[in-house]
């Protein structure tokens, strides 16, 4: 079980905020944004390794184990993160949010820490504002609730619901937390390889 969870933090982390613009988004630049967080290959990747972790607690325990389990697990996994984004489109599209994430320009690791957490909590305008990030709340507890309707009814509770938007917020975050040190890790890790 932590293999396939440690396993999906790995392949969630460094996809955000990797190629940084301060140019606006507009409606088409949110909507491949929002394409590519649900079908690019990361993204399938990682849906298929929350599919497995999933298989290892055998959660719902409903749908069994076996090939056919995981299908519907990913399935399942792969229709989640359609109704996310989606969501997340119609929100940041129509109250004019930025969806993408801005790493620190500052230096220190608690002080960027705090910049993944403000960027988790808030959200750049399309104007270059900040504002309270609407999408990401909406379309994380929005498919939260959508989802766990194909779920057996003992899952199909706003508690879980609640629980499971939570989780992916946690998510956002640890992606913004990627997305703030991946590339300085990336870079000393390359450097100790390639130097004396």
């Amino acid at each position: 079980m932590m293999k396939s969870l440690m396993l999906t933090l790995l392949v969630a982390i460094p996809v955000a905020g990797i190629a940084q613009t301060s140019d606006a988004l507009d409606w088409k630049g949110k909507l491949q944004y929002h394409a590519a967080s649900t079908y690019g290959p990361l993204s399938i990747i990682g849906d298929a390794a929350y599919a497995a972790a999933l298989q290892d607690l055998n959660s719902p325990k409903e749908w069994g184990q076996g090939g056919d389990a995981y299908g519907k697990r990913f399935a399942s996994t792969v229709a989640w993160s359609g109704i996310r984004n989606s969501l997340a489109f119609g929100l940041d599209s129509t109250l004019h949010q930025d969806p993408r994430y801005y790493r620190s320009g500052g230096a220190g690791f608690w002080r960027r820490t705090a910049n993944a957490i403000r960027g988790t909590v808030l959200t750049r305008t399309d104007a270059g504002g900040e504002t309270l990030s609407t999408w990401r709340f909406g379309s994380a507890y929005g498919s939260a609730f959508l989802s766990n309707m194909w779920y057996p009814d003992r899952l199909n509770t706003a508690r879980l619901g609640f629980i499971q938007g939570s989780v992916t917020l946690g998510f956002d975050l640890a992606r913004n937390l990627g997305a703030e040190f991946w590339p300085d890790i990336k870079r000393k890790v390359l450097r100790r390889k390639v130097g004396p």
